[in-house]
């Protein structure tokens, strides 16, 4: 390869990075300007100023504001999504829940901007809803049935529905990532995070009633 090739390779690689950088800081800006502001109280002018870019710039990343909210909400839920598996596939014991469920608090309270942002937006978008619905909470449900139905199988927890199950645990864990500002305060501790983890295990694995 010529000298003039790596320079055109090494230029596009620039390009591309460039261009990703630039899409990343529009859905940064958007998640953050609409947690705060709202998606109708937000302008595509607001989001271009928040971003560094000109507004030109932003329509060439995106068609619509609509298509914003859309990606902000269905890639953080992605994101959340991978870190599920991940950390239901790499769970050392069935009886770890407590641990799944602390790691996970900790990790939804990162993303209240954009949870915010879909539980607000979505009453109102029924697209956005739908996307979420078919591409995060079906998959969401369907991989922690899964998980469920194995230990019941292998006897570690009682046989019931599985996919209720896996409705109530994910449930408990969604609510768990607002506890920090909402069933909690602002202002709570790592040790009282802990502790409400541990407690949300204990119920989900034993239940309320009395033995």
């Amino acid at each position: 390869m010529g000298i003039f090739n790596r320079k055109s390779v090494g230029a596009t690689k620039q390009v591309a990075r460039t261009e990703d950088d630039t899409h990343t800081k529009i859905l940064s800006a958007a998640q953050r300007l609409f947690a705060r502001q709202g998606y109708e109280g937000t302008t595509t002018r607001d989001l271009a100023a928040a971003a560094g870019i000109a507004e030109g710039t932003l329509f060439r990343h995106f068609p619509t504001k609509k298509a914003i909210l859309i990606e902000v909400a269905t890639q953080g839920w992605v994101e959340i999504l991978t870190d599920l598996l991940t950390e239901l596939s790499e769970m050392g014991s069935y009886k770890a829940v407590a641990q799944v469920m602390h790691r996970r608090m900790m990790n939804l309270h990162e993303n209240a901007d954009m949870l915010r942002v879909c539980f607000t937006e979505a009453q109102f978008h029924p697209e956005l809803r739908d996307r979420i619905q078919v591409e995060v909470i079906v998959k969401m449900t369907d991989v922690a049935e899964a998980f469920f139905q194995t230990a019941m199988d292998k006897g570690i927890y009682r046989r019931t529905n599985p996919r209720i199950v896996a409705q109530v645990f994910l449930g408990m864990f969604t609510i768990a990532g607002f506890s920090q500002d909402t069933l909690m305060g602002g202002s709570s501790s790592p040790k009282a995070m802990q502790e409400m983890a541990e407690g949300l295990a204990d119920i989900f694995l034993n239940g309320v009633l009395a033995k």
